[in-house]
Protein backbone atom coordinates (compact mmCIF):
# COMPACT_ATOMS: atom_id res chain seq x y z
CA UNK A 1 0.00 0.00 0.00
CA UNK A 2 2.81 2.39 0.84
CA UNK A 3 4.66 1.65 -2.25
CA UNK A 4 1.46 2.69 -4.36
CA UNK A 5 1.14 5.68 -2.45
CA UNK A 6 4.37 6.58 -3.20
CA UNK A 7 4.13 6.06 -6.75
CA UNK A 8 0.82 8.02 -6.76
CA UNK A 9 2.55 10.71 -4.76
CA UNK A 10 5.61 11.35 -6.95
CA UNK A 11 9.57 12.56 -5.81
CA UNK A 12 9.79 15.00 -3.37
CA UNK A 13 6.67 14.48 -2.13
CA UNK A 14 6.31 14.03 2.23
CA UNK A 15 4.62 10.37 3.16
CA UNK A 16 1.74 10.48 5.72
CA UNK A 17 2.89 10.73 9.13
CA UNK A 18 3.80 6.95 10.98
CA UNK A 19 0.93 8.00 13.22
CA UNK A 20 -1.37 8.52 10.25
CA UNK A 21 -0.10 4.94 8.74
CA UNK A 22 -0.73 3.74 11.51
CA UNK A 23 -4.52 5.00 12.26
CA UNK A 24 -4.87 4.24 8.30
CA UNK A 25 -4.17 0.47 8.06
CA UNK A 26 -4.49 -0.15 11.90
CA UNK A 27 -0.88 -1.51 12.37
CA UNK A 28 1.50 -1.07 14.87
CA UNK A 29 4.18 1.27 15.02
CA UNK A 30 7.16 -1.49 14.74
CA UNK A 31 5.61 -2.67 11.12
CA UNK A 32 5.54 0.67 10.04
CA UNK A 33 8.81 1.25 10.75
CA UNK A 34 10.36 -1.95 8.93
CA UNK A 35 7.68 -0.81 5.88
CA UNK A 36 9.48 2.42 5.52
CA UNK A 37 12.78 1.03 6.13
CA UNK A 38 12.02 -1.84 3.26
CA UNK A 39 10.96 1.03 0.79
CA UNK A 40 13.99 3.45 1.79
CA UNK A 41 16.17 -0.16 1.10
CA UNK A 42 14.41 -0.10 -2.53
CA UNK A 43 15.47 3.28 -2.87
CA UNK A 44 11.78 4.39 -3.00
CA UNK A 45 11.58 6.98 -0.22
CA UNK A 46 14.41 8.81 2.25
CA UNK A 47 13.79 9.22 5.34
CA UNK A 48 14.68 12.48 7.44
CA UNK A 49 14.80 12.23 10.73
CA UNK A 50 12.76 15.39 12.42
CA UNK A 51 11.07 15.94 9.01
CA UNK A 52 9.49 12.40 7.94
CA UNK A 53 9.65 10.08 5.11
CA UNK A 54 9.79 11.57 1.25
CA UNK A 55 9.79 10.14 -2.04
CA UNK A 56 12.84 9.62 -3.42
CA UNK A 57 13.58 10.59 -7.45
CA UNK A 58 13.01 7.78 -9.05
CA UNK A 59 16.15 5.47 -10.39
CA UNK A 60 15.54 2.90 -13.57
CA UNK A 61 15.25 -0.60 -12.31
CA UNK A 62 18.55 -3.17 -12.80
CA UNK A 63 17.43 -4.98 -15.78
CA UNK A 64 14.85 -2.53 -17.12
CA UNK A 65 14.96 -1.77 -20.55
CA UNK A 66 15.70 1.63 -21.18
CA UNK A 67 13.64 4.41 -22.40
CA UNK A 68 12.93 3.90 -26.26
CA UNK A 69 14.01 7.65 -27.98
CA UNK A 70 14.26 6.07 -31.38
CA UNK A 71 10.63 8.00 -32.59
CA UNK A 72 12.87 10.95 -32.74
CA UNK A 73 14.92 9.97 -35.41
CA UNK A 74 11.93 9.97 -37.52
CA UNK A 75 10.56 13.34 -36.26
CA UNK A 76 14.38 15.07 -36.57
CA UNK A 77 15.15 13.75 -40.06
CA UNK A 78 18.25 14.16 -42.01
CA UNK A 79 18.89 17.73 -40.87
CA UNK A 80 22.23 16.17 -38.87
CA UNK A 81 25.23 18.98 -37.85
CA UNK A 82 28.45 17.11 -37.55
CA UNK A 83 30.15 18.64 -34.81
CA UNK A 84 32.46 15.88 -34.69
CA UNK A 85 35.67 18.48 -36.63
CA UNK A 86 35.18 20.94 -34.52
CA UNK A 87 34.91 19.63 -30.94
CA UNK A 88 38.52 18.25 -31.68
CA UNK A 89 39.70 21.49 -32.64
CA UNK A 90 38.50 22.41 -29.48
CA UNK A 91 39.23 19.50 -27.13
CA UNK A 92 41.88 20.34 -24.81
CA UNK A 93 44.86 18.24 -24.43
CA UNK A 94 45.09 15.24 -21.99
CA UNK A 95 47.59 15.59 -19.32
CA UNK A 96 51.55 14.82 -20.27
CA UNK A 97 50.84 15.25 -24.07
CA UNK A 98 52.38 17.97 -26.65
CA UNK A 99 49.63 19.93 -28.57
CA UNK A 100 50.69 20.34 -31.70
CA UNK A 101 46.97 21.16 -32.65
CA UNK A 102 44.74 24.03 -31.77
CA UNK A 103 43.61 26.77 -32.71
CA UNK A 104 43.84 29.49 -29.56
CA UNK A 105 46.94 30.72 -28.73
CA UNK A 106 48.49 29.19 -25.53
CA UNK A 107 47.87 30.59 -22.35
CA UNK A 108 51.24 31.18 -21.45
CA UNK A 109 51.45 33.97 -24.11
CA UNK A 110 47.95 35.19 -23.96
CA UNK A 111 47.20 38.94 -22.29
CA UNK A 112 44.73 37.56 -19.60
CA UNK A 113 45.93 39.85 -17.01
CA UNK A 114 45.80 42.92 -19.41
CA UNK A 115 42.38 41.59 -20.54
CA UNK A 116 41.28 41.37 -16.64
CA UNK A 117 42.30 44.79 -16.16
CA UNK A 118 40.60 46.00 -19.13
CA UNK A 119 37.65 44.44 -17.91
CA UNK A 120 37.53 45.84 -14.59
CA UNK A 121 37.60 49.38 -16.17
CA UNK A 122 35.03 48.42 -19.01
CA UNK A 123 32.11 47.31 -15.69
CA UNK A 124 32.82 50.45 -14.47
CA UNK A 125 31.66 52.63 -17.73
CA UNK A 126 28.25 54.18 -17.37
CA UNK A 127 25.68 51.90 -18.66
CA UNK A 128 27.90 49.00 -19.20
CA UNK A 129 25.33 46.89 -17.78
CA UNK A 130 22.78 48.47 -19.79
CA UNK A 131 21.37 47.28 -23.40
CA UNK A 132 24.11 48.12 -26.38
CA UNK A 133 22.96 49.31 -29.27
CA UNK A 134 21.64 46.36 -31.54
CA UNK A 135 24.29 46.48 -33.96
CA UNK A 136 26.96 46.85 -31.45
CA UNK A 137 28.79 49.51 -29.35
CA UNK A 138 29.70 52.44 -31.88
CA UNK A 139 32.89 52.72 -30.85
CA UNK A 140 33.93 49.10 -31.59
CA UNK A 141 32.38 49.12 -34.67
CA UNK A 142 34.55 52.13 -35.77
CA UNK A 143 37.31 50.34 -34.46
CA UNK A 144 36.26 47.25 -36.87
CA UNK A 145 35.94 48.93 -39.95
CA UNK A 146 39.36 50.41 -40.13
CA UNK A 147 40.94 47.22 -39.48
CA UNK A 148 38.68 46.27 -42.53
CA UNK A 149 40.25 49.40 -44.23
CA UNK A 150 39.11 51.33 -47.78
CA UNK A 151 36.08 53.02 -47.29
CA UNK A 152 34.49 51.01 -44.74
CA UNK A 153 32.65 52.84 -41.79
CA UNK A 154 30.90 51.92 -38.36
CA UNK A 155 27.95 51.81 -39.95
CA UNK A 156 29.08 48.88 -42.16
CA UNK A 157 29.70 46.62 -39.50
CA UNK A 158 28.16 44.34 -37.03
CA UNK A 159 29.57 42.92 -33.46
CA UNK A 160 28.58 39.38 -33.29
CA UNK A 161 29.65 36.64 -31.65
CA UNK A 162 32.75 34.89 -32.49
CA UNK A 163 33.81 34.37 -35.73
CA UNK A 164 32.15 31.08 -35.89
CA UNK A 165 29.00 33.06 -34.97
CA UNK A 166 29.86 35.40 -37.90
CA UNK A 167 29.92 32.44 -40.31
CA UNK A 168 26.43 30.86 -39.51
CA UNK A 169 24.85 34.03 -39.75
CA UNK A 170 26.85 34.80 -43.62
CA UNK A 171 25.81 31.08 -44.59
CA UNK A 172 22.08 31.70 -43.71
CA UNK A 173 21.74 34.99 -44.58
CA UNK A 174 23.56 35.21 -48.07
CA UNK A 175 21.94 31.46 -49.22
CA UNK A 176 19.19 29.55 -49.84
CA UNK A 177 18.60 26.03 -47.83
CA UNK A 178 19.87 23.46 -50.71
CA UNK A 179 21.47 25.69 -53.17
CA UNK A 180 25.82 25.21 -53.00
CA UNK A 181 28.54 27.33 -51.68
CA UNK A 182 31.73 27.86 -53.55
CA UNK A 183 35.18 27.19 -50.45
CA UNK A 184 38.70 26.55 -51.24
CA UNK A 185 39.86 23.29 -51.00
CA UNK A 186 41.02 22.45 -48.18
CA UNK A 187 39.32 24.53 -46.02
CA UNK A 188 38.38 25.41 -42.28
CA UNK A 189 36.24 22.54 -40.95
CA UNK A 190 34.33 25.14 -38.65
CA UNK A 191 33.20 26.73 -41.98
CA UNK A 192 32.15 23.39 -43.54
CA UNK A 193 29.92 22.49 -40.38
CA UNK A 194 28.52 25.73 -40.60
CA UNK A 195 27.52 25.67 -44.30
CA UNK A 196 25.76 21.93 -44.21
CA UNK A 197 24.15 23.25 -40.87
CA UNK A 198 22.42 25.78 -43.28
CA UNK A 199 21.58 23.24 -45.68
CA UNK A 200 24.31 24.26 -47.78
CA UNK A 201 26.30 22.23 -50.50
CA UNK A 202 30.02 22.66 -50.08
CA UNK A 203 31.47 22.72 -54.03
CA UNK A 204 35.76 22.26 -53.79
CA UNK A 205 37.57 25.13 -55.85
CA UNK A 206 41.53 24.02 -55.98
CA UNK A 207 44.04 25.97 -54.37
CA UNK A 208 48.13 26.44 -54.79
CA UNK A 209 50.80 27.86 -52.58
CA UNK A 210 49.45 31.26 -53.47
CA UNK A 211 45.79 30.40 -52.64
CA UNK A 212 42.57 29.72 -54.69
CA UNK A 213 42.98 29.89 -58.41
CA UNK A 214 40.97 32.52 -59.98
CA UNK A 215 39.94 30.56 -63.32
CA UNK A 216 39.24 27.74 -61.56
CA UNK A 217 36.84 29.88 -58.96
CA UNK A 218 35.30 31.32 -62.23
CA UNK A 219 34.51 27.53 -63.22
CA UNK A 220 33.07 26.23 -60.01
CA UNK A 221 30.36 29.55 -60.32
CA UNK A 222 29.67 28.23 -63.80
CA UNK A 223 29.42 24.79 -63.37
CA UNK A 224 27.62 24.94 -60.14
CA UNK A 225 25.43 28.54 -60.62
CA UNK A 226 26.67 29.11 -56.72
CA UNK A 227 26.31 32.87 -55.44
CA UNK A 228 28.27 32.65 -52.55
CA UNK A 229 32.07 31.75 -52.21
CA UNK A 230 34.14 31.17 -48.62
CA UNK A 231 37.91 32.09 -48.61
CA UNK A 232 40.30 32.52 -46.21
CA UNK A 233 42.18 34.63 -48.47
CA UNK A 234 45.20 35.71 -45.29
CA UNK A 235 46.94 32.75 -43.86
CA UNK A 236 44.42 30.18 -45.18
CA UNK A 237 43.73 27.61 -42.47
CA UNK A 238 45.14 24.30 -42.96
CA UNK A 239 47.61 25.32 -45.60
CA UNK A 240 49.26 28.80 -44.61
CA UNK A 241 48.70 30.78 -48.18
CA UNK A 242 47.78 34.20 -48.59
CA UNK A 243 46.52 35.69 -51.62
CA UNK A 244 48.70 37.81 -53.59
CA UNK A 245 47.29 41.42 -54.96
CA UNK A 246 46.74 40.40 -58.52
CA UNK A 247 45.05 37.39 -57.40
CA UNK A 248 42.64 39.19 -54.66
CA UNK A 249 41.75 41.44 -57.52
CA UNK A 250 40.78 38.82 -60.08
CA UNK A 251 38.70 36.88 -57.22
CA UNK A 252 36.42 39.98 -56.69
CA UNK A 253 36.00 40.24 -60.85
CA UNK A 254 35.23 36.66 -61.36
CA UNK A 255 32.52 36.67 -57.96
CA UNK A 256 31.15 40.35 -59.33
CA UNK A 257 30.60 38.39 -62.45
CA UNK A 258 28.99 35.91 -61.03
CA UNK A 259 26.64 38.12 -59.15
CA UNK A 260 27.91 36.51 -56.27
CA UNK A 261 29.13 37.39 -52.71
CA UNK A 262 32.40 36.70 -51.45
CA UNK A 263 32.57 35.61 -47.49
CA UNK A 264 35.79 36.75 -46.24
CA UNK A 265 37.26 35.39 -43.47
CA UNK A 266 39.78 37.20 -42.32
CA UNK A 267 40.79 35.48 -39.10
CA UNK A 268 44.33 35.82 -38.90
CA UNK A 269 44.57 39.25 -39.56
CA UNK A 270 46.79 39.69 -36.23
CA UNK A 271 48.62 37.03 -36.59
CA UNK A 272 50.98 38.11 -39.01
CA UNK A 273 53.06 41.63 -39.20
CA UNK A 274 52.00 43.45 -41.83
CA UNK A 275 48.85 41.65 -43.40
CA UNK A 276 47.95 42.14 -46.85
CA UNK A 277 44.78 44.59 -47.46
CA UNK A 278 41.67 42.95 -47.04
CA UNK A 279 39.56 42.15 -50.02
CA UNK A 280 37.10 44.23 -47.77
CA UNK A 281 38.87 47.52 -48.20
CA UNK A 282 39.15 46.73 -52.28
CA UNK A 283 35.55 46.26 -53.15
CA UNK A 284 33.57 49.35 -54.25
CA UNK A 285 30.37 46.86 -55.20
CA UNK A 286 28.88 45.04 -51.62
CA UNK A 287 30.57 42.12 -53.14
CA UNK A 288 32.37 41.40 -50.17
CA UNK A 289 31.31 39.97 -46.68
CA UNK A 290 34.06 40.13 -43.96
CA UNK A 291 34.49 38.14 -41.11
CA UNK A 292 37.16 40.05 -38.07
CA UNK A 293 37.58 38.49 -34.90
CA UNK A 294 39.64 39.39 -32.01
CA UNK A 295 39.03 35.40 -30.56
CA UNK A 296 42.22 34.34 -32.04
CA UNK A 297 44.71 36.65 -30.99
CA UNK A 298 43.50 37.49 -27.33
CA UNK A 299 41.12 34.94 -25.80
CA UNK A 300 39.36 31.75 -26.89
CA UNK A 301 36.64 33.19 -24.29
CA UNK A 302 36.41 36.86 -25.83
CA UNK A 303 33.76 35.92 -28.05
CA UNK A 304 33.95 39.67 -30.21
CA UNK A 305 33.64 39.38 -33.94
CA UNK A 306 32.47 41.94 -36.85
CA UNK A 307 30.82 41.41 -40.03
CA UNK A 308 31.14 43.92 -42.35
CA UNK A 309 28.64 43.91 -45.25
CA UNK A 310 26.85 46.42 -47.20
CA UNK A 311 23.05 46.57 -48.89
CA UNK A 312 20.34 43.94 -48.55
CA UNK A 313 22.89 41.63 -47.40
CA UNK A 314 23.59 43.64 -44.28
CA UNK A 315 20.44 44.20 -43.36
CA UNK A 316 19.74 40.44 -43.31
CA UNK A 317 22.69 39.57 -41.45
CA UNK A 318 21.45 42.65 -38.64
CA UNK A 319 18.11 40.36 -38.90
CA UNK A 320 19.71 37.01 -38.35
CA UNK A 321 21.60 38.14 -35.35
CA UNK A 322 18.47 40.17 -34.00
CA UNK A 323 16.36 36.59 -33.91
CA UNK A 324 18.95 34.45 -32.91
CA UNK A 325 20.52 36.07 -29.81
CA UNK A 326 19.93 39.69 -29.83
CA UNK A 327 22.48 41.54 -29.64
CA UNK A 328 26.34 40.81 -27.72
CA UNK A 329 26.56 41.12 -24.20
CA UNK A 330 27.68 45.04 -23.35
CA UNK A 331 30.66 44.08 -20.93
CA UNK A 332 32.28 42.07 -23.30
CA UNK A 333 31.76 44.58 -26.28
CA UNK A 334 33.73 47.55 -23.39
CA UNK A 335 36.24 45.04 -22.33
CA UNK A 336 37.25 44.47 -25.86
CA UNK A 337 36.89 48.41 -26.97
CA UNK A 338 39.35 48.64 -23.38
CA UNK A 339 42.07 46.61 -24.37
CA UNK A 340 42.48 47.33 -28.19
CA UNK A 341 42.37 51.27 -27.12
CA UNK A 342 44.88 50.37 -24.79
CA UNK A 343 48.77 50.77 -24.81
CA UNK A 344 48.74 46.44 -24.02
CA UNK A 345 47.55 46.09 -27.14
CA UNK A 346 50.08 47.09 -29.76
CA UNK A 347 52.41 45.83 -26.75
CA UNK A 348 50.38 42.04 -27.44
CA UNK A 349 51.04 42.03 -31.20
CA UNK A 350 54.53 43.25 -31.06
CA UNK A 351 55.02 39.71 -28.69
CA UNK A 352 52.78 37.43 -29.98
CA UNK A 353 54.26 38.27 -34.11
CA UNK A 354 57.96 37.82 -32.87
CA UNK A 355 56.68 34.41 -31.04
CA UNK A 356 55.37 33.41 -34.13
CA UNK A 357 57.99 33.76 -36.51
CA UNK A 358 60.54 31.98 -34.11
CA UNK A 359 58.20 29.43 -33.72
CA UNK A 360 57.17 28.81 -37.00
CA UNK A 361 61.34 28.67 -38.09
CA UNK A 362 62.12 26.22 -35.26
CA UNK A 363 58.81 24.02 -36.12
CA UNK A 364 59.74 24.19 -40.11
CA UNK A 365 63.71 23.22 -38.85
CA UNK A 366 62.98 20.49 -36.52
CA UNK A 367 60.40 19.17 -39.23
CA UNK A 368 63.24 18.95 -41.80
CA UNK A 369 65.65 17.49 -39.63
CA UNK A 370 63.25 14.40 -37.66
CA UNK A 371 61.14 14.39 -40.49
CA UNK A 372 62.66 14.58 -44.18
CA UNK A 373 59.47 12.39 -45.84
CA UNK A 374 57.28 14.91 -44.56
CA UNK A 375 57.02 18.03 -46.77
CA UNK A 376 56.31 21.09 -45.76
CA UNK A 377 53.22 22.94 -48.20
CA UNK A 378 54.79 26.38 -47.70
CA UNK A 379 56.07 28.59 -45.05
CA UNK A 380 53.31 30.99 -44.34
CA UNK A 381 53.96 34.76 -43.73
CA UNK A 382 53.02 34.11 -39.85
CA UNK A 383 49.57 32.08 -38.65
CA UNK A 384 49.80 28.91 -36.31
CA UNK A 385 50.20 26.37 -38.29
CA UNK A 386 52.13 24.32 -41.18
CA UNK A 387 50.64 22.18 -43.62
CA UNK A 388 52.42 19.10 -44.32
CA UNK A 389 52.50 16.12 -46.95
CA UNK A 390 52.94 12.67 -45.92
CA UNK A 391 54.34 10.23 -47.92
CA UNK A 392 51.98 8.40 -50.28
CA UNK A 393 52.02 4.82 -48.42
CA UNK A 394 51.10 6.24 -45.17
CA UNK A 395 47.55 6.41 -43.55
CA UNK A 396 46.97 10.04 -41.70
CA UNK A 397 44.63 8.30 -39.70
CA UNK A 398 47.09 5.51 -38.28
CA UNK A 399 49.81 8.26 -37.45
CA UNK A 400 47.57 10.42 -36.06
CA UNK A 401 46.34 7.49 -33.79
CA UNK A 402 50.19 6.72 -33.34
CA UNK A 403 51.41 9.90 -32.56
CA UNK A 404 48.48 9.95 -29.86
CA UNK A 405 49.73 6.77 -28.19
CA UNK A 406 52.95 8.55 -28.02
CA UNK A 407 51.87 11.38 -26.53
CA UNK A 408 51.86 14.25 -29.47
CA UNK A 409 48.31 15.49 -30.81
CA UNK A 410 47.97 16.52 -34.47
CA UNK A 411 45.48 17.11 -36.64
CA UNK A 412 44.12 14.94 -39.50
CA UNK A 413 43.78 16.38 -43.06
CA UNK A 414 41.06 14.75 -43.93
CA UNK A 415 38.72 17.05 -41.90
CA UNK A 416 39.64 19.82 -44.09
CA UNK A 417 38.33 18.30 -47.55
CA UNK A 418 34.76 19.03 -48.41
CA UNK A 419 35.72 16.08 -50.85
CA UNK A 420 38.33 13.36 -51.41
CA UNK A 421 40.99 14.71 -50.06
CA UNK A 422 44.46 14.22 -52.86
CA UNK A 423 46.54 12.31 -50.33
CA UNK A 424 47.24 12.08 -47.30
CA UNK A 425 48.29 15.46 -44.94
CA UNK A 426 48.48 16.61 -41.42
CA UNK A 427 48.13 20.34 -40.11
CA UNK A 428 51.03 20.65 -37.14
CA UNK A 429 50.67 23.54 -34.95
CA UNK A 430 53.21 25.65 -33.10
CA UNK A 431 51.29 27.91 -30.73
CA UNK A 432 49.90 25.72 -28.46
CA UNK A 433 52.91 24.27 -27.26
CA UNK A 434 54.01 25.63 -23.70
CA UNK A 435 57.62 26.37 -25.06
CA UNK A 436 60.76 25.92 -27.89
CA UNK A 437 61.57 22.71 -25.63
CA UNK A 438 58.21 21.01 -25.42
CA UNK A 439 57.35 22.05 -29.01
CA UNK A 440 60.79 20.00 -30.33
CA UNK A 441 59.78 16.98 -27.86
CA UNK A 442 56.10 17.21 -30.06
CA UNK A 443 58.43 17.53 -33.53
CA UNK A 444 60.41 14.32 -31.83
CA UNK A 445 57.26 11.80 -30.99
CA UNK A 446 55.55 12.56 -34.25
CA UNK A 447 58.61 11.40 -35.89
CA UNK A 448 58.92 8.35 -34.46
CA UNK A 449 55.10 7.75 -35.11
CA UNK A 450 55.89 8.37 -38.83
CA UNK A 451 58.97 6.06 -38.54
CA UNK A 452 56.85 3.46 -37.39
CA UNK A 453 53.89 3.94 -40.08
CA UNK A 454 56.33 3.49 -42.80
CA UNK A 455 58.22 0.30 -41.62
CA UNK A 456 54.77 -1.00 -40.79
CA UNK A 457 54.66 -0.35 -44.84
CA UNK A 458 57.68 -1.94 -46.11
CA UNK A 459 57.79 -5.23 -47.65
Amino acid sequence: MLREEADRLGPGARLPSSREIMRRHNVSPVTVSRAIGQLAAEGRVVSRPGSGAFVAARQPVRGQDPVDLSWQTVALGDRVVDDGPVAALLAGPPEEAVPLTGGYLHPGLRPDRQLAAAGARAVRRPDAWAVPPLTGLRELRSWFARQAGGDVTAADALIVSGGQAALTHAFRALAAPGTPVLVETPTYPGALAAAKAAGLRATAVPMDRDGVRPELLAEAFAVTGARVFFCQPTLHNPTGATLSPDRRAQVLEVARAAGAFVIEDDYARYLAPGAPPSLASMDAHGTVVNVGSLTKILSPSLRVAAVVARGPAAHRLRASQLVESFFVARPLQETALEFVGSAAWSRHLNAVHAEILTRRDALAAALAARMPAAEVHLLPIGGLHLWLRLPAEVDENTLVETARRLGTLVSPGRMYYPSEPPGPRIRVTHMAAADLPELAEGVRRLAEALERCLLSQAP
